[in-house]
């Protein structure tokens, strides 16, 4: 037996609750894991608080990511006291998910953990900070280099936001950081920001060509701050898009696109291929100041899950949330 985060929805409404959970009771797969330590990501935060119809099939033990070992495997990739970090594939919305002291996953999904990460660093980073990895991926290959101008990252003190800072200011880029709360200003720029704007800035309609200000832009937020995002790119430039936290409409023009040059890269990453995920990984592994990632760290334990979901709806959130699974 082990603990879970169990979600329900029985006629009367919906509960999230711990509970005593036996291994019979995982779903199929070929791998079973211990994750030492999840996270709590937006879609976790979603999950948990019911806020939106994230999971489609009841009950559900969410947790898109965990870390940990692998206890048992029927996958010829994985043995027993593999180090392992998972991220998306649907887990915590189609299939148990890594808020458990067990979980049963496909082989296929895993990613070995490299070896400068401990299972509470790689959740630290966990999908917020793999899809900024991945975001940071997409610029390079459509020709971004440090030096070529201002990058700017929107939503910046979320999970996604802080590691994108850290990533490009390590990297050599000049990074401007959008933010709704001016007190954390001063925790920006000590990831690597140059310069923290208002989110108000571009969270409001705006012309569809302005200003050209970016080189590069890496948007968590979507809706109308990533319309003047667009508008504001400079010609040649590239909008990295993951995220939808203002929305997911998009109300601009084909005007950047046409007559500046501008490329809308759409980032994904939970069906992300395995042979990125490692690239991505890696890339973290090398790239990622881990004294600045332990500054972006909130820890908790698995019965703190749905407060801290709640805070994380509301915007109350800095940086990255660790879930401890087990003393």
């Amino acid at each position: 037996m082990f603990q879970a985060l169990l979600l329900e929805k029985p006629e009367t409404g919906f509960v999230a609750r711990l509970a005593e959970i036996d291994e019979s009771q995982l779903p199929p797969g070929d791998v079973v894991v211990a994750p030492a330590y999840s996270t709590l990501n937006y879609k976790d935060g979603l999950a948990i608080t019911n806020r939106a119809p994230v999971v489609r099939s009841w009950p559900m033990v969410p947790g898109i990511d965990g870390a940990g070992v692998v206890v048992d495997s029927q996958h010829p990739d994985w043995r027993a006291g593999d180090r392992f970090v998972v991220n998306g594939w649907g887990i915590g919305e189609t299939h148990w998910g890594c808020l458990a002291g067990r979980a049963r996953l496909r082989g296929d999904w895993l990613v070995r953990l490299p070896d400068v990460f401990s299972a509470r660093q790689a959740m630290a980073v966990g999908t917020a900070g793999y899809t900024a990895m991945l975001c940071v991926m997409a610029l390079e290959r459509h020709g971004l280099q440090p030096g070529a101008g201002d990058v700017l990252v929107t939503g910046a003190t979320g999970g996604v936001g802080s590691v994108a800072v850290a990533l490009l200011a390590r990297l050599g880029h000049r990074v401007v950081a959008a933010s709704g709360k001016p007190q954390e200003a001063a925790y920006l720029q000590a990831l690597g920001a140059a310069s923290v704007i208002d989110r108000a800035e571009l969270s409001a309609p705006g012309k569809p060509l302005q200003k050209e200000r970016w080189a590069g832009v890496v948007d968590a937020v979507g809706s109308q701050t990533l319309a003047n995002a667009l508008a504001q790119t400079r010609y040649g430039g590239t909008v990295a898009a993951c995220g939808l936290a203002q929305g997911n409409d998009l109300p601009t023009t084909v005007l950047p696109f046409i007559l500046r040059n501008v490329t809308l890269a759409g980032v994904d990453s939970v069906m992300a291929p395995r042979a990125l995920r490692e690239q991505a990984w890696q890339r973290l592994s090398r790239d990622l100041d881990l004294a600045l990632l332990e500054s972006m760290i909130t820890e908790i334990g698995l019965a703190d899950a749905p407060a801290h979901a709640a805070l994380l709806m509301e915007g109350k959130v800095r940086g990255r949330i660790v879930v401890k699974i087990a003393d």
